[in-house]
């Protein structure tokens, strides 16, 4: 037996890949698309290692073009749920007292092997499946997938080091238990990486998982669940459930043995999950740690100082990438009326230039929305804006889900800031934008804070010290992920830690060792090398 005490290195961010015309990457993911596009995938549950097809099924639809079936997928009904909460339960034991480096070890190798061998497999199951451009699949499901694997075991390293102080005469050391029971995980559509570091931080210190994934995303998801098992990752340890999180939900949150529930999606399902838990507790062994990534109201904010080209270049870079449909996607924007017209010409001239179109045409810079649920429920937004006397259309307002989920990047121009697209989540391609009176820079801060109940991300864009610091302050509880002259989006693992708080989530910052110690419930272990041996103290002599 090796008796080293192993710890994981800082690793380096997973290079992005250009997939400039001509490129060794370029050709073999259109290959890959044109493999995966001629294909029907027959996507079953894993359960204890084991896939299940119980015949009852769903389809897969290309969002590019809803004719192209992508493939089939079982659902789990009751009995399947159940199977797969005694799998997690009885992998659980086994795999919680594997040496952590060895845990470790199988997630260095997933990555590896995302890295070297399944790169394009997983981009192009996640552009054709979830309607990514390249750029932004490769981002997603290659480089933060990795990022998320190998920075996790340098940050375990972190947990495992940290002890207390031991004084001569006793030994005092932390053991950083798994929690008592399984995970519920529930992971969403939008990205390949956070269906995979859902589970993966949760396994990697010593828990099993019962994974519920969106079923937007299932071909993705279910690669890469096959790419974990190749890498060596035991059976039963995460449980792969496609279903109905309704009926998922109602037996998993029943259980004795709901141990936490790691989850990214809608406030609505999570509020329902809590309230759940909350009717539950006096049925489990401990109280669930509940970690959870909701939604986000996400703002660029201007000084007047700002620079036009970079503000311009965030608004569109920010709220019309995978079309909009990031939890910190930018969807309002406060321009001082001394920047606004050149700022408005800026905005046109670029979306003028911008394709929407299929994903496997790589001059699209955007690309459908998801489903069909979401084009009517964003469209309605845009149809609201359309009759109010509060709001103009500037740019697009128009869709069309004939053959594929499309909808053009969308700016209104809001005269009350307080328009319901400056308030409500949308996720879909709309920027919202409230011109402001350059004397009222702090008043404006203050309404933007005011504004939305979320508190994902934002952004400030100045080139005075002074304005910068002030809007910092102001908006201290407004973003989680704040951004200095950059767009609120595109946070990487180890750099800037993601989450938020206020309607936005928990904030256990997802991309640091904040967000696993929420997976270990430390003992604390005292040896006392000498005992008393008398009960009386110097004071009573």
């Amino acid at each position: 037996m090796n008796n080293a005490i192993y710890n994981f290195r800082e690793p380096k961010n997973e290079p992005v890949f250009s997939y400039k015309p001509g490129s060794d990457e370029r050709r073999l993911l259109e290959e890959e698309l044109k493999r995966q596009s001629s294909l029907v995938a027959d996507i079953p549950l894993i359960i204890g290692g084991k896939e299940i097809r119980t015949g009852k099924t769903g389809k897969i639809i290309n969002p590019s073009d809803r004719s192209h079936i992508l493939g089939t997928y079982h659902l789990a009904g009751e009995m399947e749920v159940r199977m797969a909460i005694d799998a997690a339960n009885a992998a659980k034991n086994e795999w919680m007292t594997l040496a952590w480096m060895e845990r470790a070890a199988i997630m260095a190798r997933a990555a590896e092997l995302i890295s070297k061998k399944y790169r394009f497999m997983l981009n192009a199951a996640t552009m054709l499946g979830q309607g990514k451009n390249v750029i932004q699949a490769e981002i997603d499901s290659a480089c933060e997938v990795i990022d998320y694997l190998r920075f996790n075991n340098f940050f375990a390293s972190i947990i495992y080091m940290d002890q207390p102080i031991s004084e001569n005469g006793t030994i005092n050391r932390l053991e950083y238990r798994p929690l008592e029971g399984f995970v519920y995980t529930v992971t969403p559509f939008n990205f390949t990486a956070i269906a995979s570091n859902l589970n993966t931080s949760v396994a990697l210190m010593g828990n099993t998982t019962v994974w519920k994934p969106a079923t937007t995303s299932l071909l993705s998801n279910y690669y890469f669940m096959k790419i974990l098992e190749e890498a060596g990752l035991p059976a039963g340890v995460i449980n792969f459930v496609p279903g109905s999180g309704a009926l998922i939900s109602s037996i998993v949150l029943k259980h004795e043995d709901l141990a936490g529930i790691h989850f990214t999606g809608s406030n609505a399902t999570f509020n329902t999950l809590w309230k759940e838990v909350s009717e539950n507790l006096s049925i489990y062994k401990s109280y669930p740690k509940i970690v959870g990534e909701t939604g986000g109201k996400d703002f660029i904010f201007a000084h007047s100082s700002a620079s036009v080209p970079e503000l311009s270049t965030a608004i569109i870079r920010g709220a019309f990438e995978y079309q909009g449909q990031k939890c910190s996607a930018a969807s309002r924007a406060y321009i001082p009326a001394s920047l606004w017209e050149e700022t408005r010409k800026s905005i046109l001239a670029m979306l003028s230039e911008i394709k929407t179109g299929d994903v496997r045409d790589f001059r699209n810079f955007m690309n459908p929305v998801i489903d069909e649920p979401a084009f009517d429920r964003i469209m309605k937004y845009i149809e609201t804006a359309k009759a109010s006397k509060e709001a103009t259309i500037l740019s697009g307002g128009s869709g069309d889900k004939s053959k594929g989920f499309y909808i053009e990047p969308t700016v209104i121009l809001a005269r009350n800031p307080h328009f319901i697209t400056m308030e409500e989540e949308i996720f879909g391609p709309v920027m919202t934008i409230y011109v402001y009176e350059d004397d009222k820079f702090e008043e404006t801060l203050k309404l933007c804070d005011d504004t939305s109940p979320y508190g994902l991300t934002g952004a400030i864009f100045s080139n005075d010290k002074y304005a910068m610091i002030t809007a910092c302050r102001a908006l201290r509880y407004a973003a989680g992920n704040f951004y200095i002259n950059d767009k609120p989006t595109g946070a990487m693992v180890g750099q800037q830690p993601f989450g938020g708080a206020r309607a936005s989530g928990t904030n256990d910052k997802a991309g640091s060792h904040l967000n696993l110690i929420r997976w270990v419930s430390p003992r604390t272990v005292k040896e006392t090398l000498i005992p008393a041996t008398d009960y009386k103290y110097p004071f009573m002599e």
